[in-house]
């Protein structure tokens, strides 16, 4: 590769969520929820609050690191990375894969 090579850079205005159980992947711009980009796409998910104070939407992350943006996980549960509030929250790559 030569030095003027253009290098691909992945898209971080648009975040790749791989929604494992239904099989799909959404492309969800940077400022969308991914909330409201699973409905969008049909799947079922219960959000009273939508500002990440209820816990309803939590969802399990399979892969990639979430960005915490809620008032409910601890700072432990925060590190496991291990779920996230789907209405407020966003990841810290290009990619994050849920259990939905």
């Amino acid at each position: 590769m030569t030095a003027d090579a253009a290098v691909p850079v992945p898209d971080l205005a648009v975040l790749e969520v791989v929604c494992a159980a239904a099989g799909i992947v959404l492309p969800v711009a940077r400022g969308t929820s991914i909330l409201d980009a699973v409905r969008g796409a049909g799947l079922q998910v219960p959000s009273p609050c939508g500002d990440g104070r209820c816990g309803a939407c939590e969802t399990r992350v399979l892969d990639g690191e979430p960005d915490h943006r809620d008032g409910v996980l601890s700072a432990e549960e925060r590190e496991s990375g291990e779920t996230m509030m789907i209405c407020v929250s966003g990841a810290r790559g290009a990619r994050v894969v849920l259990d939905l």
